[in-house]
């Protein structure tokens, strides 16, 4: 319950934290931020770190002068990309068997979820699921496990990072000088989340409204 009290803290005050790592840790910074983004999409055990608004927090810091927010999108893109790949080949490894067995550190029902994603979208998933988070981490695993080649999978790989990693690292640059923006960061913060929810949120409640009329039937 601490840890999670403790990442919430963390998420909703990225801007202050990353300030005081980059203050203490200068050009260290980049690999932090690097180390960050690639396990949140290349570790299935790790979709509970902040992507979204870790992106526009470095944004933001980069717009202020204390990063190069070119530096950033080249390196975080990098992350990223190795990330997927990193869970793409996991899931290849360990095949279709995973859906079968219960694994400790693997939550089925976002693997189930995740797949249910892909029959919806196809391969237009691996580009959607990189603004959702939670699907976002298990999708390159999912695309594994399942039967996209890797040439399909590593052509939307390479797009939907590009689009994410741009996105919100711009966005914050771009309105780091705003004054909402600066005097509502946290604020700002838990808009950017509770957007990147919302598509989890609405299939959540369809699943539900769904689940309930078949029950009453």
């Amino acid at each position: 319950m601490e840890f999670l009290r403790s990442l919430l803290e963390f998420i909703l005050h990225i801007d202050k934290h990353l300030k005081d790592i980059t203050t203490e840790y200068q050009s260290w910074t980049y690999l932090i931020l690097f180390a960050i983004i690639f396990c949140e999409t290349g570790l299935v055990v790790t979709p509970f770190l902040p992507g979204d608004s870790l992106l526009f927090a470095a944004g933001s810091l980069a717009g202020l002068g204390s990063l190069n927010v070119f530096v950033i999108v080249i390196l975080l893109f990098m992350a990223a990309f190795l990330g997927d790949n990193t869970n793409y080949f996991i899931g290849n490894y360990i095949g279709p068997k995973v859906f079968t067995k219960n694994y400790r550190f693997l939550k089925k029902e976002y693997l189930i979820r995740t797949e249910h994603f892909y029959e919806k979208h196809g391969g237009k998933a691996v580009v959607i699921a990189r603004f959702i988070p939670i699907i976002r981490t298990f999708a390159p695993f999912v695309a594994g496990v399942g039967s996209m080649t890797y040439k399909r999978f590593l052509m939307f790989c390479i797009l939907g990072n590009i689009l994410w990693i741009s996105i919100f690292t711009f966005a914050g640059y771009a309105f780091c000088q705003n004054e909402f923006v600066k005097t509502h960061f946290s604020l700002v913060t838990i808009a950017i989340i509770f957007l990147s929810l919302t598509p989890i949120i609405v299939g959540f409640i369809r699943h539900k409204i769904v689940k309930d009329k078949l029950q009453k039937k």
